[in-house]
């Protein structure tokens, strides 16, 4: 009676791939769901191309090593604060799945929105409803076939191409994407292969892998056997009400049998054995369950969102200790991050002893150290800088090659500068220096650093 728990709906006993024909979804439900998927598609298409004082609101450049969120910039020195931002989300999904279930995949999901709300849709208007894209599969190849799928895998190729030029406005921005199709593939080929790269793995997912990125690839379907409790409200068949099932007029419980929401499943599972690794809460058997018990006149909500507490019980949601101990750890996580985003300072200095240097002792009478140092400007204004090196008397500090530093925005600058005490201020092998950076008259970093003499 398990044996559903023991395999994938979309694998055979032999190890073979079920095809899964889903049957198009109406209902209310459906309804909302496309609202909020083309919503979705409408925003992740519009972000590469807003901009908050000039600047992108998302910019994921990974080969500069550049973020941009929200119109700030952010840069490896930044790192513990995109983690805690990954951190902070992963937590709010955490908390959000214990509630509510998989909602995400079924409703928000970058696979789910495009798989169903795009790619599906399109095999739907050119190859017809689930009976009809079986059959056609199922045909020799004559013309008929030949041009349904060549004209549906052209599509899907265009859209996937169109998809792929979207990542990288997202990695490099909409500007140099514009710019690498205007000036052709020859200018910019690492961009051009990119976007094949891209396009062709989004070909791939959308036209063959479909629900097994779901399944199969996604660890977050997984995740739910520890994130899942009884009162978790996910999308749930009534049991109670519904048990036992068969043929209208020959059933003692509310379900016919008619095994419409398998049919609507996009993932091909039967809804009526339990919640299952697969299910990503899409509601689309809800809807097609909501509509059979308008015809047998027997009320809605056969399947539907609630709890197994709700269900077996009747008991309403309540928040319990687990859901408790997930909120603080987010409030936390959250009051961290505030803190760590208005304390984040738009300088960033390195500074280093020249590796394999010590000190030398000039004729004059005083003692060198030569330094590295790196500054990094993460904001969008032009900062010049003056530096002032305290710790020791009369100590003198010498920039190599330049007697100023100008940061560019969104630049990153490397100096190499000599520190010249004299011999007799300076009282031990190793000292302690500061080097104070002002811009505008206001110091914007303090970086401390060994100054070596000789052994006294």
């Amino acid at each position: 009676m398990n044996s559903f728990r023991d395999r994938l709906t979309t694998i055979s006993e032999t190890g073979k791939r079920l095809w899964i024909y889903a049957k198009k979804p109406k209902g209310r439900l459906t309804a909302y769901r496309n609202i909020v998927a083309y919503l979705c598609i409408l925003l992740l298409f519009a972000v590469p191309f807003i901009k908050i004082n000039g600047y992108p609101l998302l910019l994921l450049n990974i080969l500069d090593r550049k973020f941009v969120i929200l119109g700030n910039v952010f840069w490896p020195q930044d790192f513990y604060i995109l983690a805690f931002v990954l951190l902070t989300f992963f937590v709010f999904i955490i908390l959000f799945t214990s509630i509510f279930g998989r909602v995400w995949c079924g409703w928000t999901c970058p696979q789910t929105v495009f798989m169903e709300m795009v790619f599906r849709k399109i095999e739907y208007l050119i190859e017809g409803d689930y009976t009809q894209q079986h059959k056609l599969n199922d045909q020799a190849w004559d013309g008929e076939k030949i041009l349904k799928k060549g004209s549906k895998f052209l599509i899907f190729g265009l859209f996937s191409l169109i998809i792929g030029n979207l990542i990288m406005c997202y990695l490099v921005g909409y500007e140099n994407v514009l710019l690498a199709i205007t000036e052709g593939p020859k200018a910019h080929l690492a961009a051009f292969w990119g976007v094949i790269g891209f396009s062709a793995v989004f070909m791939f997912v959308f036209s063959y892998l479909r629900e097994q990125a779901c399944t199969i690839i996604c660890p977050y379907g997984r995740l739910q056997g520890v994130l899942l409790s009884k009162t978790t409200v996910v999308v749930a068949y009534d049991q109670v009400r519904g048990e036992p099932r068969g043929k209208k007029g020959h059933a003692e419980g509310d379900c016919i049998d008619c095994k419409l929401c398998v049919h609507v499943c996009p993932t091909g599972i039967d809804i009526r054995n339990g919640t299952q690794l697969e299910c990503i809460n899409c509601t689309a058997c809800i809807d097609a369950c909501d509509e059979v018990m308008v015809k047998i006149h027997k009320p809605k909500g056969l399947i539907r969102f609630d709890s197994i507490n709700g269900i077996l019980k009747g008991e309403k949601w309540k928040m319990t200790p687990r859901i408790y101990m997930y909120s603080v750890f987010l409030g936390a996580l959250m009051v961290f991050l505030t803190v760590f985003l208005l304390t984040r300072k738009n300088i960033d200095a390195t500074l280093l002893r020249v590796p394999g240097q010590t000190f030398q002792t000039t004729n004059k009478g005083t003692i060198t150290n030569l330094y590295n140092l790196q500054i990094i400007n993460k904001s969008f204004a032009k900062m010049p800088l003056e530096m002032k090196i305290i710790g020791l008397d009369n100590a003198k500090l010498q920039i190599i090659g330049n007697q100023s530093i100008v940061l560019n925005p969104e630049s990153l600058t490397e100096n190499v500068f000599i520190v010249e005490v004299p011999e007799k201020d300076v009282p031990k092998r190793s000292n302690t220096l500061h080097l104070e950076i002002y811009s505008d008259g206001k110091l914007v970093e303090n970086e401390k650093v060994s100054f070596l003499g000789p052994i006294k």
